[in-house]
């Protein structure tokens, strides 16, 4: 494990999470980022020489499509189902106190 992390480090990262660890807990988190440190070393060891980056696992395109004009309808059409009204306007129940 050549990459060490110092109790600065911990410090700064539980400041970050608004965490307050105890002693064993900054050790504990030291050996866990150690680990995790490790870990990403082992995975940067491998030849990734012509490997396209992925956003996601699936293929992935654009599915919006763009926004059409189209013709309006009617005031009275689409005020007719709605179950309350006052005047040329929906009436929604208040949501915020």
């Amino acid at each position: 494990m050549a990459d060490k992390i110092s109790d600065e480090t911990i410090e700064y990262v539980s400041i970050l999470a608004k965490l307050e660890l105890t002693e064993k807990e900054k050790e504990q988190a030291k050996k866990d980022m150690g680990t995790m440190l490790a870990y990403i070393g082992k995975l940067n060891e491998l030849d990734t020489t012509g490997v396209e980056p992925m956003s996601h696992v699936f293929p992935a395109k654009n599915v919006f499509r763009e926004d059409e004009v189209t013709g309006t309808q009617a005031v009275e059409e689409m005020l007719g189902n709605a179950p309350c009204r006052k005047e040329d306007m929906f009436v929604v129940p208040k949501t915020i106190g």
